[in-house]
């Protein structure tokens, strides 16, 4: 089945795996690329990730593969770019303002921001070549709001972001992910969950349309306490959200203008993990965030989020 889009010639679906694959020697695509893009690529040998000599044509065409899932999700979302342009070895920044020299096929978002006292040109991924765009600037991790331009106000996502603090260790969280989880499902609620790339875990739900940014915090804080209440070493109080031995069911993310990590987005870390969309079946003791990486994830048998538009719930 062809994809539809600029590389509609080159990127095919392997019958036997959800994900794209690339057609011919993988190893010789920087012409190839050059040619049938409109960025203007740059550095494709710059090495990004130096621990696992992953260089940025490695990232584009990781991005490539996993767009057919990616951009379905970023599309109209506003982006925060975090830009490593020296890689994970150098230092990074945040950037929210569409850079100067933005090229036309990139859409932007005009919107006035009241934190900063000024409108705000946001880049939406919105097509491929946006999302190139995006790598080719060293982007290596997109992040994303959780509402979209049409009712930017309005989140259409949920967010429960579960960290630990050491001594505990990815297996902790685990257990307080599926707690949250049968929280949500005694409600009617059904969440999708994720790995954030790093120490954690992102619990997701699509929401009908008409909530506000404080009635979500405010269901989220209320799980929150109520799993606090009945799970050990749990908090969900921001002042106790770095208490060693502690993990935080963070609600504070709920709010207009964060963000959230995109699926499939790169993270910045030695092993270029990815934050990466699993079954719950998936999310058992054992399993690791380094599991799921750059390499590791074009191997998946599907895509875990393939319906979670389809399921728009509400909160109660």
């Amino acid at each position: 089945m062809l994809i539809h889009h600029p590389f509609q010639s080159e990127i095919l679906f392997d019958p036997h795996r959800q994900l794209p694959v690339m057609a011919g020697n993988l190893e010789s695509r920087g012409g190839t690329l050059r040619n049938l893009t409109r960025v203007s690529l740059t550095r494709l040998d710059k090495v990004l990730y130096p621990a696992a000599g992953i260089t940025k044509q490695d990232v584009l065409m990781y991005y490539i593969r996993v767009a057919p899932f990616l951009l379905p999700f970023l599309y109209n979302r506003p982006v925060t770019m975090h830009r490593f342009p020296d890689g994970v070895g150098g230092e990074g920044f945040f950037e929210k303002d569409a850079p100067a020299g933005t090229p036309d096929y990139v859409e932007i978002f005009n919107h006035w921001s009241e934190t900063a006292e000024r409108e705000v040109h946001f880049v939406l991924c919105n097509n491929l070549d946006s999302l190139i765009w995006i790598a080719n600037l060293a982007s290596l991790e997109i992040h994303s709001t959780l509402s979209t331009t049409s009712a930017y106000n309005s989140p259409d996502l949920l967010l429960f972001d579960i960290d630990p603090e050491p001594p505990l260790t990815f297996d902790d969280v685990i257990e307080v992910a599926h707690v949250v989880k049968d929280h949500l499902k005694t409600r009617g609620i059904r969440p999708f969950v994720k790995t954030s790339g790093k120490k954690g875990v992102h619990i997701v739900v699509p929401l009908v349309a008409g909530y506000t940014f404080s009635e979500v915090r405010d269901f989220v804080h209320g799980i929150g306490k109520d799993v606090a209440r009945d799970t050990r070493r749990v908090v969900s109080e921001f002042p106790r959200s770095r208490d060693k031995g502690t993990i935080f069911i963070d609600y504070l993310q709920n709010a207009h203008g964060k963000t959230m990590v995109a699926p499939y987005s790169l993270r910045a870390t030695p092993g270029a993990t990815v934050s990466t969309p699993v079954h719950w079946e998936e999310l058992h003791k054992g399993i690791r965030p380094e599991d799921f990486n750059i390499k590791t994830v074009l191997s998946r048998d599907e895509e875990p989020w393939r319906e979670i538009f389809d399921k728009r719930q509400k909160i109660r």
